[in-house]
């Protein structure tokens, strides 16, 4: 199953460090623009089926023990984003630390430029912010979670939410910009 990523390894091309029993699974895709295998991190069990990104110039990804990551989803670091145990990140979903562009349209032209003709710069500011993932939250297909965004133990997002604040733990965000809808009850947390 982890075909590609031991083809990549054996030739020697940065890929992750995979704890034992975790899959990456034929739609994964994982980009090291670092060249350091230790910047993406996956823990024991966890199932990944989207796109895991380090920029060149920074960038750490950290996966707890029995996450899944879906298909379609997006996790790209320039900072730092540590996804706890448990977590559950539908099909879909983007988690970014930084701003992936400059503001600056001919920084932004620049960039491009360099990602197009040499690849990945390693020195540039994209305003990195980290992000945290408590244990055993959700994030909803289709879902965005922004730079500098923290999401506590248990806290639920909805579909299609656009998370720029930090959510509570065991609560329920949705919409475009998340809002609080309600805390979890004692039941659903048991």
């Amino acid at each position: 199953m982890n075909l590609h990523f031991w083809l990549r390894r054996l030739a020697g091309r940065a890929t992750c460090v995979l704890g034992d029993g975790a899959v990456l699974k034929p739609s994964a895709r994982i980009l090291n623009a670092a060249g350091t295998s230790t910047r993406i991190r996956i823990g024991s069990a966890s199932i990944i089926e989207g796109e895991l990104f380090v920029f060149a110039h920074g960038g750490e990804i950290v996966i707890g023990d029995s996450c899944f990551v879906g298909p379609g989803a997006r996790i790209w670091s320039a900072g730092r984003i540590r996804i706890g145990n448990r977590v559950l990140i539908s099909h879909n979903v983007n988690v970014f630390d930084s701003l992936t562009h400059p503001l600056s349209p001919q920084l932004r032209h620049r960039q491009f430029n360099d990602i197009a003709t040499s690849g990945h710069p390693q020195s540039i500011d994209l305003d990195e912010q980290p992000v945290d993932i408590g244990d055993d939250a959700w994030i909803g297909a289709g879902a965005t979670i922004l730079r500098g965004v923290s999401l506590g133990t248990a806290a639920v997002v909805g579909a299609g939410a656009v998370v720029t604040r930090d959510v509570p733990a065991a609560t329920i965000v949705a919409g475009n910009p998340a809002a609080v809808i309600r805390k979890l009850s004692d039941a659903e947390l048991s």
